[in-house]
C-alpha cells in the first residue's frame, strides 16, 4: 500500500533502476527540460501531471509494472478479496436506490473490478453494466486481460470509458484515485506565500523554483491562518474532478476512498512539511524531481474540500468515515476464509488486520459517500460516521 508511515529513503538507498528504465526516465525528463524551455515556467502540478500521466511515458501511462509485490506499493483490492467483497455489501444497498450500474475511476490492475464482480454476482444482483474510467490504455489493456481471465461470464457487461458521461444514474467508485491527482505545492515564508514550480536554472538545467501564488490561492492559504515557516499543499485538481461529477450524477452516489484528513486536520500548524510523498519499489522518498515516470507522487486528500465541492454542485454528504468503521459496517467480519487450512487462515487473519488496524490501513484511509436522490442512511456509515468532523 502507499504508506507515509513508511520510514524515508534519500535517492542515494533507492533501489536501482535498470537500463530500460534509466531510458523511459531520461525521455520523460527530455519532455519536461523542452516543456520549461519553451514556457519558462511549470506549475508543480502541471510537472506532476506529466511525470504520472504524460501519454506512454508518464507513471501510470508507461507499461511499468506498478501494483503488488512486483511493483511500487499494494492497495487494498491487491491485498485481499476481502476488501472487495466487504465493499459490495454497500453498493448492493446504493444499486436498489439507483440505477444498478457502476462507473470505477482509475481501476488500476483491474483486480477490485473482478472481486466486486464476483461478489456482486454471488449475492444475486450483478450490475447491468460495469465502466471502467481509465486514462492509460495500457492498464486498459491489463484490466480487459483480467476480467477476461477471471470473470469471463461478466466480461460482456464492462466497458471502458474515454471521457466522464454527460449524464449518469448509478454509482462512481474511486479507490485510491483522489491522492494521484496533481497538486499545487505551497510554502508560507518571509517571502509571503509562494508556489512551487519548474524553472530552468543558470546552468539551463530544469530545477524546482519558487514564486509569489496566485491572488486566489494565497487567499485561501491566508484564511487557513498558518504561520511561517509552513510547506503544504492544495488540491484543486480533486476538486474540480469532484465537482464534475457531482453535476453529471442525477440519482447516484459518489464513493471514495482514500488517505488523508478533514481540513483541520490536513493543514494542522505541527504538519509544517506537507503531505507530499514518492513511492518506488516500495520504498518512499520525497523527491517529486527523481526519476520522472518511474515514481508515482502522491499527496493525502483534504476530505472537507472534496466535500465542500460535491455540496456546492448540489450532492449531499451520506458519510465520512475510516476505511475500518465503513468494512466492519459492511461485514468484514463476516466473510469467511477461502478455505480452513492453517495457511489460509493466517492468510485472512493478517488482511483482515491490514486493513482495518490503526497502525496499517484502517485509521489512514477514509472512505467518504455523496448521494442525490439518494436519502437511505448507508451501510458503511451506520456507525462510526465522522461527518462533523469535516
Amino acid at each position: 500500500m502507499r504508506n507515509p508511515r513508511h520510514s524515508l529513503f534519500t535517492a542515494m538507498s533507492l533501489p536501482a533502476p535498470d537500463a530500460d528504465a534509466l531510458a523511459h526516465s531520461a525521455r520523460l525528463q527530455a519532455l519536461i527540460d523542452a516543456d520549461v524551455a519553451a514556457r519558462g515556467w511549470l506549475s508543480f502540478s502541471e510537472y506532476m501531471a506529466l511525470a504520472l500521466y504524460a501519454p506512454g511515458l508518464g507513471y501510470y501511462s508507461g507499461a511499468l509494472q506498478k501494483f503488488g509485490q512486483d511493483g511500487d506499493f499494494i492497495t487494498a483490492p491487491e491485498l485481499s478479496p476481502l476488501f472487495g467483497r466487504a465493499l459490495a455489501q454497500q453498493l448492493a444497498q446504493l444499486m436498489q436506490r439507483t440505477v444498478p450500474c457502476i462507473i470505477e475511476a482509475g481501476a488500476g490492475s483491474g483486480r477490485l473490478a473482478v472481486d466486486l464482480l464476483h461478489e456482486l454476482e454471488r449475492r444475486g444482483c450483478p450490475p447491468e453494466s460495469y465502466r471502467i474510467l481509465e486514462l492509460s490504455a495500457d492498464l486498459r489493456e491489463r484490466q480487459r486481460a483480467l476480467i477476461q481471465l477471471e470473470a469471463p461470464a461478466l466480461a460482456d457487461r464492462v466497458d471502458w470509458l474515454d471521457t466522464l458521461p454527460e449524464r449518469f444514474n448509478g454509482i462512481v467508485l474511486g479507490n485510491e484515485v483522489l491522492d494521484a491527482m496533481p497538486v499545487e505545492r505551497l510554502r508560507i515564508g518571509i517571502h509571503g506565500i509562494e508556489e512551487a514550480g519548474l524553472a530552468a536554472g543558470p546552468d539551463g538545467r530544469t530545477k524546482l523554483a519558487w514564486r509569489d501564488a496566485s491572488p486566489s490561492v494565497a487567499r485561501e492559504m491566508l484564511a487557513l491562518g498558518l504561520h511561517a515557516p509552513y510547506e503544504t499543499e492544495l488540491g484543486l485538481a480533486a476538486r474540480a474532478w469532484t465537482a464534475e461529477w457531482a453535476r453529471r450524477i442525477e440519482c447516484g452516489a459518489l464513493l471514495l476512498i482514500d488517505y488523508g484528513f478533514p481540513q483541520a486536520e490536513f493543514y494542522h500548524p505541527d504538519r509544517t512539511g506537507g503531505t507530499l510523498m514518492c513511492h518506488y519499489r516500495h520504498h518512499a522518498h520525497t523527491d517529486a524531481l527523481w526519476m520522472p515516470g518511474l515514481c508515482d507522487i502522491t499527496a493525502h486528500v483534504d476530505f472537507t474540500s472534496i466535500a465542500q465541492a460535491a455540496f456546492d454542485a448540489g450532492m449531499s454528504l451520506a458519510g465520512y468515515t475510516s476505511q475500518a468503521n465503513f468494512l466492519l459496517n459492511c461485514g468484514l467480519l463476516e466473510l469467511p476464509a477461502d478455505d480452513a487450512t492453517p495457511l489460509a487462515l493466517a492468510r485472512h487473519n493478517g488482511a483482515l488486520n491490514q486493513l482495518t488496524s490503526p497502525a496499517e490501513m484502517g485509521e489512514l484511509f477514509k472512505v467518504i459517500c455523496m448521494t442525490h436522490g439518494i436519502d437511505d442512511t448507508l451501510l458503511g456509515f451506520s456507525r462510526g460516521d465522522r461527518s462533523h468532523t469535516l
